[in-house]
């Protein structure tokens, strides 16, 4: 453990003097929140926790794509080899990388709130306890599906290949970009069996409808339960040194980290509440900007009113005596 917290520390000072990775972690998920929050919502306040959700979970998905570029280009770079001299193993490197980049995503999660309910006036903060355990939950499971890719890839373009498929994936077909309810049927059927779908409509239910943890049980099971493959799947298939090359077997042991969702995706076809409570939340959001939108209408000033086609009354001086 002390070990662990040791790499832990350095390996913030190390993301910490790459501008990349500052650019990525902070600056790139606040021009999302400004683009979902100020242009989509419109000004519609009680769409702001919706679109919130959102930009949270593309917040949280950013620890795939840091974490596997990082690592794969340490071992390029021989890094991980001097690593490798100090006495800590695999999993306390991979530890320490998850370790890292979850307290260094906690401060953008804790901005966004705070813009969201100060700048974009949001009225309610949700239920915080549900939000901190997906937060937490989401970081670490998308962490270490990241690692994985880094472990099954020998090259920083390989890595770039499969991470540019996985993410558009996530950030198109789960409905962090549009709602889960606007996709085709045959969208949302697919999205069941992704990790991101279950991140994405747990937050939109922690934050629209205040549920408690025990609502979204299944949501952070299937989490909890990838985060738990993945990360002993990357320990098995870590390596130090770039020389030494990932065996084809390798990737069957990475498949199995998505196997609670193929589970989860099966079971929710049949018999889950997913597509439905993603319908309700979405619904209510439109229900409650629709009552707003008709009383501006009713509060228009008569001046912009349009003009009225009737004849005039004809005038009584006019009138046959």
């Amino acid at each position: 453990m002390r070990h662990s917290w040791t790499l832990t520390k350095v390996r913030m000072r190390l993301a910490l003097r790459n501008r990349a990775f500052l650019f990525f972690s902070l600056v790139f998920p606040l021009v999302f929140l400004f683009l979902f929050l100020g242009l989509f919502t419109r000004g519609n306040v009680s769409a702001v926790p919706y679109m919130l959700a959102s930009v949270l979970a593309l917040t949280i998905m950013g620890s795939f794509w840091g974490l596997s570029m990082q690592l794969v280009t340490f071992r390029e770079q021989g890094i991980l080899r001097r690593f490798r001299i100090a006495p800590v193993g695999a999993g306390a490197m991979l530890a320490s990388s998850i370790a890292s980049n979850y307290l260094l995503t906690l401060p953008t999660v804790f901005i966004e709130f705070t813009l969201a309910r100060h700048l974009f006036h949001m009225r309610e903060w949700g239920n915080l306890w549900g939000v901190f355990i997906l937060v937490t939950l989401g970081i670490i499971t998308f962490a270490s599906l990241g690692l994985i890719v880094a472990s099954v890839t020998n090259t920083a373009q390989e890595t770039q290949v499969i991470n540019q498929l996985l993410w558009s994936a996530f950030l198109f077909l789960s409905g962090a970009t549009l709602p889960l309810p606007m996709l085709p049927g045959w969208i949302q059927s697919f999205a069941l069996f992704m990790p991101a779908t279950y991140l994405v409509v747990g937050l939109e239910r922690v934050l629209i409808a205040h549920v408690g943890a025990y609502a979204i049980r299944a949501e952070l099971l299937s989490l909890a339960v990838c985060a738990a493959i993945a990360f002993a799947v990357s320990q098995q298939l870590f390596r130090w040194e770039p020389e030494s090359k990932v065996p084809r077997s390798a990737k069957l042991w990475a498949a199995s980290a998505i196997i609670p969702f193929v589970l989860l995706g099966i079971w929710e076809t049949s018999y889950g509440h997913v597509r439905s409570t993603a319908t309700t939340d979405f619904m209510s959001t439109v229900q409650q900007a629709a009552p707003r939108t008709r009383g501006r209408l009713r509060m228009m000033p008569e001046s912009d009113a349009p003009p009225s086609t009737a004849p005039p009354d004809a005038d009584s001086s006019d009138a046959p005596k």
